[in-house]
């Protein structure tokens, strides 16, 4: 089921499988955390089928603890401290049995939480004798949704050997693209390298000081390194993939980032907590424009959304109704643009915003701001008209403050020449607040809402 994993692991034993706090640990110390794993997960008595909460990130402590409860066959709901105050809202929801917690030096706690495995998918997995895996997304209306994985369906993928790889473990714990960052580095004989945060410099210097090949990242993120400038102040020529995904890839933000690191090769990948990340190729010359490679996997586009059937897909959500349809199909709820076998995403549903019958995707607009001068980072959302169902409205976050009203005048002169007239901002707000959450992903109101979706 998953022996294969830790037979590879084995055999690498002297090479080191994590960078973390600048001192590498190998497969081999690895491994050995593992079994010591396993030694205390049964003196707490933790045993197949269980339920355990692991608050931490990428450290040798936690990542070992995870390989151990994978082999014991338990069902991991991994956490970070970033969102440990809906720690017992998950929990709950989860239905979490035993829980260890991480500090930042890698120490570790213990609390027993007894209850009972009552959801009958969680049920079904233990029935299998299959580890599982339990990621929480916000969706599409910010209710927390908690979506169960077979853990061995998941980890299928990475049976096929693919390169040997140094990675920047950029996307958290608890996210399904940092799950797919870890096991793809283990599975291959790679080396991941843990920063000690996600500022801009602290990134550059990790890459720059480890060699680091891949970055898997947001486009939220790459906007920040070019507006701090850390990729001038650092050596990035071991940088050969970033790998962006999450949300949409302006163009224009694109086309800056080329020309800042000519060297580096953009993938743009596709993953959602539902299906885990899927391998997909650009088309040449616009990355944007993907075409799914992933064996065992399905799509099709329905009304402009894409629905996908594959294997890997979660078992369902431990608290909101499953988006399948009869015959396996997942409505992804997010929209696209077919062109033959390549499609681009064009943003969530949800996101949508409705001018008079006119569709606006939010991506389209922030693409065109980004390239205004002065600005920074910018999150276009719609808001209710009487009129038109919505207008476009626009919170921009600018590099040196100017008077609102001149930026206004400028804006619409700027996106006068490059947008129709209904994608225009009709509201402009100018914050100082960063406009990404904890994920680094753009926080933006939903349409027709005045509060941003986490």
């Amino acid at each position: 089921m998953t022996g294969w994993l830790f037979e590879r692991m084995h055999a690498w034993a002297g090479e080191p499988a994590l960078v973390f706090r600048d001192v590498p640990c190998t497969y081999a110390a690895l491994l050995a955390r593992a079994e010591a794993w396993d030694a205390e997960l049964s003196a707490r008595g933790v045993a197949a089928g269980n339920v355990v909460l692991l608050e931490g990130g990428f450290s040798p402590g936690a990542v070992s603890l995870l390989l151990a409860l994978v082999r014991r066959g338990a069902i991991a709901v991994p956490l970070t401290a970033l969102l440990r105050v809906h720690r017992a809202e998950f929990s709950d929801i989860a239905e979490v049995q035993h829980a260890f917690t991480f500090d930042e030096a890698d120490a570790w706690t213990y609390a027993a939480s007894p209850r009972e495995v009552t959801h009958a998918l969680t049920r079904k997995l233990v029935a299998r004798g299959h580890p599982g895996l339990v990621i929480f997304s916000s969706g599409s209306t910010g209710r927390p949704k908690a979506v169960l994985h077979d853990f061995a369906g998941l980890l299928e993928k990475f049976r096929p050997a693919g390169a040997r790889k140094r990675s920047l473990t950029f996307l958290l714990f608890d996210h399904i693209g940092g799950m797919d960052t870890l096991f793809n580095t283990l599975a291959n004989g790679g080396t991941l390298v843990v920063p000690t945060s996600r500022e801009p410099d602290v990134v550059c210097a990790a890459i720059a000081r480890h060699g680091v090949h891949t970055l898997p990242t947001s486009p939220t993120f790459l906007n920040l390194l070019l507006v701090s400038e850390a990729w001038r102040r650092h050596d990035l020529s071991s940088l050969q993939v970033v790998a962006y995904g999450t949300e949409p890839m302006p163009e224009a933000l694109l086309g800056r980032l080329r020309e800042a690191l000519p060297h580096v090769k953009w993938v743009q990948t596709y993953g959602t907590s539902e299906l885990g990340v899927l391998r997909a190729r650009g088309r040449e010359g616009a990355p944007q424009w993907i075409r799914f490679r992933s064996e065992g996997f399905e799509t099709r586009v329905v009304d402009g959304v894409l629905w996908v059937r594959s294997p890997a897909a979660m078992l369902g959500y431990l608290n909101a109704p499953d988006l399948f349809d009869e015959e396996g199909w997942l409505n992804t709820q997010d929209a696209v643009q077919v062109e033959g076998e390549y499609l681009r995403v064009l943003g969530r549903v949800s996101d949508l915003i409705n001018v008079g019958g006119q569709k606006v995707y939010p991506a389209e607009v922030e693409g065109v701001l980004l390239a205004l001068d002065n600005v920074r980072d910018v999150a276009v959302y719609g808001e209710r008209h009487p009129l038109t169902g919505h207008i476009v409205a626009a919170r921009v976050s600018l590099v040196t403050p100017e008077p609102l009203d001149a930026f206004k005048r400028r804006l619409r002169l700027f996106c006068r020449e490059r947008l129709p007239s209904y994608k225009v901002p009709a509201r402009i707000e100018l914050t100082e607040q960063e406009q990404f959450g904890a994920r680094m992903k753009k926080l933006r109101p939903a349409a027709g809402s005045a509060e941003p979706t986490p």
